[in-house]
């Protein structure tokens, strides 16, 4: 079975767990094929934290979830060296943090106040560590997906755009439908009955991700395509070329990581729909979540109540598809 097949078969193991998030368990999936870190927001109850634990469930990949509260250090999330007397005398040891597993549940990282959350930045982009002048290097397959919810406000610490900026993708959650809403009491309901008597399906190999990343890396993309990003892209920073009501909304645009991530994200797109080219359609259905997080939007469009993906909506209407 080829790697495709083998990364399949991931997203329906892991959606017979997840019913009616679809568009989750897809970002998921990039953000492992991407080699990116997500965060994943949504109200309780809606399966962020099931989603990943999902996701580590039917991968051969260790997860480690940390808990993050208003009390927590940076040593509870990187490790710490420790002193061990020995018969030769005293000597420190380094003791791994959580940070060392392969999936890194950050739940609720907005409790954490921002020493805390900063503790994540060195690992999220150069994957490695560096405790008492030592550095540490993080396992090859890596990935922080972090959750917040979005409604409370009282003992939370909003991110630093510093750490904002190295998530690859800002996913949004939102209630299922109806006919999901009663799937999901079924499903919860046959888990209760069943208990641990199921046989659980064979996790796919970590050798998998790793080939098919190899794959995504040979995905053709045309100079057109590129310059569609750049366009995107610099329609965030200089949106006053297309509209001015545009650029009222716009406070500051995105980063060169943001286009870095729609190439990386529409080439694992491509791939996931069986094609070795990229359309402007790839790069269209990811570029939601790659630049919602990377704008900062300006009073006016407070005011008026607009959100990031009308500004995405209506960035996408000016720029030219190629």
């Amino acid at each position: 079975m080829g790697a495709r097949e083998e990364v399949l078969r991931l997203r329906e193991q892991v959606s017979q767990s997840i019913i009616g998030q679809a568009d989750m368990v897809d970002s998921l999936l990039l953000g492992l094929l991407a080699d990116g870190n997500l965060l994943v927001e949504g109200l309780p109850g809606l399966a962020k934290t099931r989603a990943v634990k999902a996701l580590a469930r039917n991968l051969e990949a260790d997860l480690s979830r940390i808990q993050f509260t208003p009390d927590l250090l940076p040593a509870d999330v990187t490790g710490t060296d420790i002193y061990y007397s020995t018969d030769q005398g005293g000597e420190f040891r380094y003791q791994q943090g959580p940070i060392f597993s392969n999936i890194v549940l950050a739940d609720e990282v907005n409790r954490a106040p921002a020493k805390v959350q900063s503790a994540l930045l060195e690992a999220m982009e150069e994957r490695q560590v560096t405790v008492g002048g030592t550095t540490h290097p993080l396992p090859p397959l890596f990935m922080v997906m972090a959750t917040q919810n979005p409604i409370e406000q009282e003992g939370t610490y909003p991110l630093p755009e510093a750490q904002m900026d190295r998530f690859m993708m800002h996913v949004m959650v939102d209630y299922p439908d109806e006919a999901s809403e009663a799937k999901v009491i079924e499903l919860v309901r046959n888990e209760k009955k069943q208990g641990a008597t199921s046989e659980p399906p064979p996790p796919v190999a970590q050798s998998v991700v790793f080939e098919a990343r190899g794959e995504i890396d040979r995905i053709e993309i045309a100079d057109p395509i590129v310059q569609y990003i750049v366009d995107l892209v610099f329609a965030t920073r200089y949106p006053e070329r297309y509209d001015e009501e545009l650029a009222s909304w716009i406070a500051l645009g995105a980063s060169p990581r943001a286009g870095i991530h729609l190439d990386r994200c529409a080439r694992a797109h491509a791939w996931l729909e069986d094609r070795a080219y990229t359309t402007p359609e790839d790069v269209r259905a990811v570029v939601h979540p790659i630049l919602r997080h990377r704008l900062a939007l300006s009073y006016e469009a407070s005011a008026e109540s607009v959100t990031a993906n009308q500004v995405i909506d209506g960035i996408l209407e000016r720029v030219a598809v190629p």
